[in-house]
Parts: structure tokens; sequence; C-alpha cells
């Protein structure tokens, strides 16, 4: 895994139709449109954020995270609206020794079913595997998140199976949640 990579200049990946770069200061009500829908955060372990000035606050966050080298948060970004913030995708949980991340992503509501989250997740996916020299990439998805584990088998994850009662997640409790991975070996 070639670390400075991920955490040297903040990776900026694009597509026809999508960018993924950095959030900042000029982007925050969108963000706050995105964190203030509790129906985004229906399958996450995420708590929706219902004040202007905390979300405001998380973007400091965001760099001071990245600069810890413990993950990066794209903002997901449409080409065709002006470059609008209508997303999240991250990279987490990195382990040189394992040579993994995991991954984890929401859209905005106004955005779900367009094919955004493929589209954003296949990015990373050949980002991770073939620049970063990653040779796993997994992300957990509550059982019930159907749409989620579609968007992860169309980018060719493999369902390794469910982890019973395995993870407290903020507002959930005590949850199931099914893993899903892609090799590098399995990357086509």
């Amino acid at each position: 895994m070639n670390i400075e990579l991920i955490f040297g200049d903040f990776p900026r990946l694009e597509s026809t139709n999508l960018q993924l770069k950095k959030i900042k200061e000029e982007h925050v009500q969108e963000l706050f449109n995105i964190y203030d829908n509790t129906n985004v955060f229906h399958y996450c372990g995420i708590i929706p954020k219902h004040n202007f000035n905390t979300v405001n606050k998380m973007i400091g966050h965001f760099e001071r995270d990245f600069q810890k080298r413990k993950r990066v948060k794209w903002g997901i970004f449409e080409k065709s609206q002006s470059e609008k913030l209508v997303g999240i995708i991250e990279c987490m949980e990195i382990n040189q020794k394992v040579n993994s991340v995991s991954i984890g992503y929401f859209l905005a509501e106004d955005y779900w079913g367009r094919g955004i989250a493929t589209e954003a997740v296949r990015m990373v996916i050949h980002y991770l595997l073939q620049e970063v020299q990653v040779n796993r990439i997994q992300a957990e998805v509550m059982p019930a998140n159907e749409s989620s584990k579609q968007v992860l088998i169309k980018n060719g994850f493999l369902k390794e199976g469910l982890l019973r009662q395995a993870t407290l997640w903020s507002g959930k409790g005590v949850i199931d949640l099914e893993i899903y991975s892609i090799l590098k070996e399995d990357y086509r």
C-alpha cells in the first residue's frame, strides 16, 4: 500500500460525471442539507445533525482526520449540477499490516437511484486497488439496506457473511452487519 498516495496531497478523483474532492467551507449548506435529513442515515451508524453550526465544524474534523492519516472523506460532486455536493464517500480503517481499507458512502436523498453511489464506489475501488495498491476493500452494511448491497455487488464485491449482533451503531443500538469485500485479484 502506498500510503503517501492517500495522505500526501488530498486525492482528487474524476470521472465523466463525478468529481470526488475535498469538502470545503463553501459547501457547508449542501453538507447541512445532507446531514439534516434523517432518511439519509436510516441504515448508517451516523446520527443526523440538525444544527448548522455543528455541521460547519465537521468540515474541520474531516481535515483533522485526514491530517492524522485516519480517513479520507471525499465529497461526491456531480459535474452536471455545477459541481454540487451530492454525497460523501470515505476510506477509513486503513490497515497497512493487512493492506486493507474499509469504505462507506451516503447520498443526499434527492440523488438516490441515479447510479451516483455505484459510480463513486467504482472510482474509489479503481484508485485504491490500482494506484494505492491496496489488496482488500471491505464495506459493512445493515442487512435491510438493499440499495447499498446492490451498489457493492455491481462493483464486484462479494458477500462474505453476516456478523450477528456485532457492533454498536449510534442511534441504532447493537446491530447485525453483512460484510462485503473485493480483493485486488477479483478486480477486473
